[in-house]
């Protein structure tokens, strides 16, 4: 199985990991909001995790599966963005920075994914 080129996608999705567990940490401190930012942490977190379980893939397929779920676990985090943001838990600005980082890394996910299958 082929490295993920310069990983590029396990030091963008862990810094993103580093900025949900920061921001879990605010609205947990700052809004007394508990609910809302587990699940955001735990959608979150899981890309990078996922994307680490893909590098080290038994093949071709597995690599696909698990990014593919990284790929769902991101989108759900942008939900969870937006929801938060919704209720004004989040400022304009700050849904606006981390929904940025959320849609850069769920299009470079995207792109792995149709990379690798159109190699198929």
């Amino acid at each position: 199985m082929r490295p993920i080129k310069e990983n590029v996608i396990k030091e963008k999705s862990f810094a993103f990991a580093v900025r949900i567990v920061k921001l879990y940490n605010y609205l947990k401190e700052q809004h007394q909001e508990y609910v809302i930012s587990k699940q955001l942490l735990r959608s979150g977190t899981a890309i990078g995790a996922l994307v680490r379980e893909a590098q080290n893939a038994e093949s071709k397929a597995d690599f696909v599966h698990k990014l593919g779920i990284a790929q769902k676990e991101c989108d759900e985090t942008r939900y969870w963005i937006e929801l938060l943001t919704a209720v004004e838990l989040l400022t304009q600005a700050q849904y606006d920075d981390i929904h940025q980082a959320a849609t850069e890394l769920l299009k470079i996910i995207r792109a792995i994914i149709l990379n690798i299958k159109h190699q198929a």
